[in-house]
């Protein structure tokens, strides 16, 4: 087995597709989380990862190790947070996918720590499903239908897409073909949602058969938006996770001839237990008061 530290640091470039944020989320300095990612190539033979101009992808084999590390790792997040003692403040879990929570709330929770700092807010971000009750998780934040959905979820919004670029890409609406071909596109090569690929959006246009200059394929929805950010591509925008970039600049929203389809998923709140504790309820409310916000923007 190659080091952990190896393994962990690679994990957290991958998930941020940046070895910055991933030095970032360590702790740690932008030459050590280097210097960790080359120890474990070295350590395989191989590399794993593709260093551009502000650009970083996986090899085949780097995405290949990538999809078990990061699932492993998610693992032993859980059980040692899960594990470790509040040290006396109250604990409250709650678990969303990495997009969401990338996105939408991390950039937000530091008000609520701020006004709350008595309420230990204890984040479990992975797209793998969970059984609350069972893993000691107290709430959750899901995307979905709502056939998919248990019993008493709450709705919190749902979400409109749209094309988006940095600014230094100068452009401003997508309503000629001849436009795409000008720009590569980010996609989004995670779990089957046609409306969060390129293909529909594309048919929707009337443009299946236009070619755009190139394609980029990440298998996390927050990589697509730091890419997009950086002035690598058009990416699908996911209205509200992305209102925030497109208030103060990051990002603009693209014109187009016609909407992206409807498809009727949404966010969804989840909590483990009906009567829950006060310091969830506390949460709950943070989070509904959150999403009033958010929604009225979508």
């Amino acid at each position: 087995m190659p080091s952990l530290d190896g393994l962990k640091g690679f994990v957290a470039v991958g998930r941020r597709m940046s070895i910055t944020l991933a030095a970032q989320d360590l702790c740690l300095t932008q030459s050590a989380v280097s210097r960790q990612i080359q120890v474990l190539e070295d350590a395989l033979g191989l590399k794993l990862l593709v260093r551009g101009h502000r650009s970083i992808a996986f090899t085949p084999e780097g995405e290949r190790l990538f999809r078990s590390a990061d699932h492993a790792v998610q693992q032993l997040q859980d059980v040692v947070g899960a594990l470790k003692p509040s040290r006396g403040q109250r604990v409250v879990t709650l678990t969303t996918t990495v997009g969401f929570a990338g996105l939408w709330l991390m950039p937000r929770l530091g008000g609520f720590i701020d006004a709350r700092p008595d309420i230990e807010v204890r984040l479990s971000a992975g797209n793998r499903l969970t059984d609350l009750k069972t893993e000691g998780v107290d709430l959750a934040i899901r995307y979905g239908n709502r056939q998919s959905m248990p019993a008493g979820a709450e709705l919190l919004f749902g979400e409109t897409v749209v094309p988006v670029a940095h600014p230094s890409l100068g452009v401003s609406a997508l309503t000629d073909p001849a436009e795409l071909m000008r720009h590569v596109l980010l996609e989004f090569d995670g779990p089957y949602r046609p409306w969060l690929q390129w293909g529909e959006w594309l048919a929707a246009q009337g443009w299946s058969a236009t070619r755009p200059k190139g394609m980029l394929r990440f298998n996390q929805y927050d990589q697509i938006i730091h890419a997009a950010v950086a002035g690598q591509g058009i990416a699908l925008g996911r209205r509200p996770l992305v209102d925030a970039m497109l208030a103060d600049g990051r990002l603009v929203a693209l014109d187009a001839q016609q909407a992206a389809p409807e498809h009727g998923h949404a966010f969804w709140l989840i909590q483990a237990d009906t009567d829950p504790k006060p310091d969830v309820r506390e949460v709950v409310a943070w989070i509904r008061a959150q999403a009033a916000a958010a929604g009225a923007g979508v």
